[in-house]
């Protein structure tokens, strides 16, 4: 076949375009409308919290301890955001409000989520390890728990 045989010119078009897509379709998004749903809810209204900045106002578990609301941190695959309740100076309570999701992301948080609340626990501080597949996530959660850290003592 000739170089600049029409149906050979048809072939490479074809093939060019079909690789475009599948490149573009291969893209991770920085941010997914549908993270804080994947991660089990989004954080709490502003109405919910105190001019203080992170402290949740009392709820019907009023007695349990105070709740620290972190700031939420970007990450490359969506925002990470802690909640954690304490009780007479122990941390009580973590929990992840926001948490990257969409795709693959949906997995690693959820293998991940879980691990680092436990890790909060056992440790009393923000001194946790990553979870190896979730570098991203680990940094912006101990971030975010480091900033609720920072409210207690404030």
């Amino acid at each position: 076949m000739k170089r600049s045989h029409p149906v050979r010119r048809a072939v490479l078009a074809g093939a060019a375009t079909v690789s475009g897509i599948v490149l573009l379709l291969s893209l991770k998004p920085g941010t997914d409308p549908g993270a804080a749903a994947a991660a089990g809810g989004a954080a709490p209204p502003a109405a919910a919290r105190s001019p203080q900045g992170g402290r949740d106002t009392p709820g019907a578990d009023a007695g349990a301890g105070t709740v620290l609301l972190g700031d939420e941190v970007r990450t490359p695959y969506g925002p990470v955001r802690v909640r954690l309740t304490v009780s007479g100076g122990r941390i009580t309570k973590a929990e992840t409000v926001r948490a990257p999701g969409g795709g693959r992301s949906d997995q690693v948080t959820a293998a991940a989520v879980p691990r680092l609340n436990q890790a909060v626990l056992s440790a009393q501080s923000a001194d946790i390890d990553a979870v190896s597949g979730a570098t991203y996530t680990s940094a912006g959660y101990r971030e975010s728990l480091q900033s609720a850290l920072d409210r207690a003592d404030g």
